[in-house]
């Protein structure tokens, strides 16, 4: 009976010596990181810069939880030492003290100094927060931290890199890891030829101007063939950056052209329509941003709630008061005007003034703010380009109004009278049609469109009494280059001046770049007085 007995209690005798050994040799890491912790804290209280960034990366590399708090206390100026026994401390914003090794509470120590920082002890910080954040759960701080060794370029970030990257399952930042350890790798005095030449096409599929900028570096430092791969990079990052720059520049003149055409669709019917030349027509512009002001206050003092829903609001709002605003101007002024274009021009700039000056009482002469909702608010990355919501839902929102004002025109019996008087008047009015209700009428969908629009500008610019005189002028041209009444020559010259004007800008200047549209234009209507896009009709070419 004892035979068979034996060897069981040595089994469970050498399975409790192995479990005390798993316990013995599981227990000091631990131990031996807290250890590695207080003697970095340690290190660190000295007036030595060199000391301050080595115990910076050592207790990084200790991945202790107290690390985090201390470096960050660290970055902004907020960890103290006490000579004496060489303590550290954290110091809160309302002047109490943590013991940056417990992280518990103390009573505010005497004798302390601050630890101090220098560009390479920054620059330590920036690689040793991007190390103790790229296991990070958020995905976005795992990205914000491989961003940050990029820049740093530490090589004592290497280990924490190689075990990033294993672990890693999003391919968006595994990419961003792995361009992070190639940073590191192709200025480390210890990588090999070939990986310093791997590490440049990683680099090199990066393409933005920090990747241009690093192989620069890379290519003053290193050998004939590292050189000559780190040159061939950078002439394809250069014409990459080159086509972006230009696409870019085509957006951000897409974006104007979508507001000039905002500012000038109604002036275009106006115009083409009654002859007017209607200098009040930025003031309907301006009425509706302040239109759009006056709605988002009330939603914040009474339904903040509802405050994404503003602009919505506003948009009818904004029609209405324009609308009706420019029926009386033409009902009260333009009426006793008509066959006298030049003379409307000093009656409705009059006009502009007395609104002007209205708004300027009622409001003050201050700008206005008016926020933007939460679903116009921010930007995206799209293959290089960056491109802004506000933006993005304006250039939606001017093809919106230009289908609607279409439909309006082509399948309504208001839009067949209109075109008909715009033809030929005589005719309209021979033929039954009440050419003085269909002014009236043209004339406050015109001014309600501009209402209109400045709800959109309102997004993008000043809501102040002379917004509209910052367009009024672009408006005319865009009207004048398109074809007067043409509301598809409005939309190709709203669209090539605001790209014009932005490929200009960047050899010329904003003012220049103006000035030079305007001369072409000028000139252009030497040769084509009638527009892009003439209208026909009998009146209209005789």
């Amino acid at each position: 009976m004892c035979a068979p007995a034996f060897p069981r209690l040595l089994r469970g005798l050498a399975g409790f010596l192995l479990a005390v050994l798993v316990l013995a040799f599981a227990a000091p890491p631990a131990a031996r990181a807290q250890s590695a912790a207080d003697a970095a804290f340690a290190r660190m209280a000295t007036e030595n810069f060199a000391e301050i960034e080595a115990a910076i990366t050592e207790l990084a590399a200790t991945g202790s939880e107290r690390a985090q708090p201390a470096l960050e206390a660290l970055t902004a100026g907020n960890l103290v030492y006490r000579q004496a026994d060489r303590a550290v401390f954290i110091k809160l914003a309302d002047g109490s003290f943590l013991d940056a090794r417990t992280g518990a509470k103390v009573e505010a120590p005497s004798g302390t100094r601050a630890v101090r920082v220098n560009n390479r002890i920054r620059r330590a910080l920036d690689a040793a927060m991007g190390s103790l954040t790229l296991m990070n759960p958020d995905p976005a701080k795992r990205l914000a931290a491989a961003e940050s060794v990029f820049k740093s370029r530490d090589p004592s970030t290497l280990p924490a890199l190689d075990a990033a990257i294993a672990k890693e399952a999003d391919p968006r930042i595994k990419r961003a890891l792995m361009q992070a350890r190639a940073a590191v790798v192709i200025l480390a005095d210890g990588s090999s030829e070939a990986e310093k030449v791997a590490a440049v096409e990683i680099i090199g599929e990066r393409g933005d101007q920090d990747a241009l900028n690093l192989l620069g570096i890379a290519s003053a430092k290193s050998s004939p063939i590292v050189k000559l791969a780190a040159e061939t990079a950078s002439t394809a990052i250069q014409r990459r950056l080159a086509m972006l720059s230009g696409l870019q520049n085509a957006w951000y003149g897409l974006s104007l052209g979508s507001v000039l055409l905002l500012a000038a669709i109604g002036l275009a019917i106006t115009f083409g329509v009654m002859g007017v030349i209607n200098m009040a027509h930025g003031e309907m512009v301006m009425l509706g941003a302040y239109t759009t002001f006056v709605v988002q206050e009330f939603l914040r003092t009474t339904y903040p709630g509802l405050f994404d829903w503003s602009l919505a609001m506003a948009i009818p709002l904004a029609f209405l008061v324009s609308g009706s605003v420019g029926v009386a101007i033409e009902r009260g002024v333009i009426r006793y005007l008509y066959g006298r274009p030049l003379e409307t021009l000093p009656a409705t700039w009059g006009v502009s003034l007395i609104l002007q000056q209205t708004v300027r009482s009622i409001f003050g002469a201050n700008n206005r703010e008016v926020g933007a909702p939460s679903f116009m608010s921010g930007a995206f990355d799209f293959y290089g380009l960056t491109i802004t919501y506000g933006r993005l839902w304006i250039i939606v929102f001017g093809i919106v109004v230009f289908l609607a004002l279409l439909f309006v025109l082509k399948a309504t019996s208001f839009g067949l009278k209109m075109r008909a008087v715009t033809q030929n008047r005589r005719m309209a009015s021979a033929m039954g049609i009440r050419t003085p209700w269909v002014d009236s009428l043209t004339f406050g969908l015109g001014s309600g469109i501009a209402g209109i629009a400045g709800v959109a500008l309102s997004q993008i610019d000043n809501v102040s009494p002379n917004l509209g005189q910052s367009y009024i002028v672009d408006s005319f041209m865009v009207v004048v280059f398109g074809g007067v009444g043409n509301l598809w020559g409005t939309l190709v010259a709203a669209l090539s001046l605001g790209i014009a004007n932005k490929f200009l800008e960047p050899f010329a200047g904003a003012v220049l770049g103006k000035i030079a549209l305007l001369v072409f234009i000028i000139l252009f209507i030497q040769k084509r007085p009638r527009g892009l896009f003439a209208l026909k009709g009998r009146a209209v070419e005789a």
